[in-house]
């Protein structure tokens, strides 16, 4: 299994000084970035590689290619791993990949989401996953940046 030191929803994916602060914070040298659309798009792949951190390998996977990738023997890397929602950490989950720790960053609110906890909103689909996540054994919390403090979720499900 690979070296994940942290997994992190965030609708925006990478994104200027969060990420470099987590980056930091983490000591992580390669960002995974699991996206089924943005896995097929040049432009989006070119735009999510330029704004991670200099120094920083990152990867774009569909779901399916993430497991395979994620599931392989660790080769030294700290890995990030960033997804939009949490159906995709649930499915990559579900194929293998071990999550104990999910940090929810940035989940905007669309017509479907109420709020969940300040400014992060969820669907009825996406608070069952977030429950069946826990369930797993997972610890799903919220914190924007390293230096605020982690609030755990499971309440507000």
């Amino acid at each position: 299994m690979r070296n994940i030191v942290f997994t992190r929803i965030d609708d925006r994916l990478i994104h200027g000084q969060v990420m470099t602060a987590w980056v930091h914070e983490t000591k992580a040298n390669e960002i995974v970035i699991i996206d089924n659309d943005v896995a097929q798009d040049d432009f989006l792949k070119m735009i999510m590689t330029s704004s991670a951190p200099s120094g920083i390998k990152v990867l774009i996977k569909s779901e399916e290619d993430s497991i395979n990738y994620l599931t392989q023997n660790s080769d030294g890397n700290k890995l990030i791993v960033l997804a939009k929602n949490p159906t995709v950490i649930k499915h990559i989950m579900d194929g293998g990949v071990k999550i104990d720790k999910l940090n929810v960053g940035g989940m905007g609110a669309r017509k479907d989401r109420t709020q969940l906890y300040r400014n992060i909103s969820a669907s009825d689909e996406e608070r069952m996953c977030f429950k069946q996540i826990i369930s797993d054994g997972t610890s799903v919390y919220v914190q924007v940046i390293p230096e605020e403090k982690s609030m755990n979720i499971e309440q507000y499900l």
